[in-house]
């Protein structure tokens, strides 16, 4: 892999981890209501699932995923399904303030916050759609795949953690401005609107064409 080659590979990544989409908006939320160690845990769960989505598209899964309709569209609904639920929930609720009763603060288990990252991550359709279709672009096939997969791997895992955690950071901050009444909900209406456009971006997404 030629320094040019990582160094592009390095611009997309920058300018796809520092844009907000489902897993910035959740550590944002949690930043707010957990604080920035135990959200830690949900960024952790959302880059366990992007490796996991990075592994199978090094493996060639999703060659697997282009090629079969039916296990495309079930993975894909999933993730549909789950962003349009997290979505509605969020958009439906009564809470008006941030403010949390005393002792609340670490009321979600750290396993809780993992799994939400987690699925969260897995159901991310920018992470879906890079991985599929951008993704394998960058390794050459004539030079050792494994060691292009640990630096672009690590690239990614980096710049994917840092702004997550940048985001809760700051969002932390803010949280003695966001826990002025009536604040939470209309933050709770842009998130659930965030979440629900998420889950419509999902749903146009297209499996690989076969070669003829």
């Amino acid at each position: 892999m030629s320094l040019q080659t990582w160094l592009l590979y390095t611009v997309a990544v920058f300018v796809l981890t520092v844009t907000p989409g489902p897993s910035v908006l959740m550590c944002v939320s949690n930043g707010v209501n957990h604080g920035v160690r135990r959200t830690f845990f949900s960024a952790i769960g959302s880059v366990t699932a992007v490796v996991g989505i990075m592994v199978c598209s090094a493996i060639g899964v999703g060659a697997v995923l282009a090629a079969s309709e039916t296990l495309f569209h079930a993975i894909k609904w999933f993730g549909v399904c789950y962003l349009l639920y997290i979505g509605i929930t969020t958009l439906r609720s009564t809470t008006s303030s941030f403010e949390l009763p005393s002792g609340t603060m670490g009321r979600s288990s750290r396993k809780a916050l993992y799994a939400k990252g987690f699925l969260v991550g897995a159901s991310n359709p920018k992470a879906l759609l890079f991985f599929t279709a951008f993704f394998p672009q960058f390794i050459n096939p004539a030079s050792p795949q494994l060691y292009q997969f640990a630096i672009l791997g690590g690239t990614f895992i980096c710049f994917e953690l840092f702004w997550l955690m940048s985001y809760a950071a700051f969002a932390s901050r803010l949280s003695p401005w966001l826990r002025v009444k009536g604040r939470a909900k209309a933050f709770n209406r842009l998130s659930g609107l965030t979440f629900i456009g998420a889950g419509a971006l999902l749903a146009t997404v297209k499996r690989a064409a076969k070669d003829v």
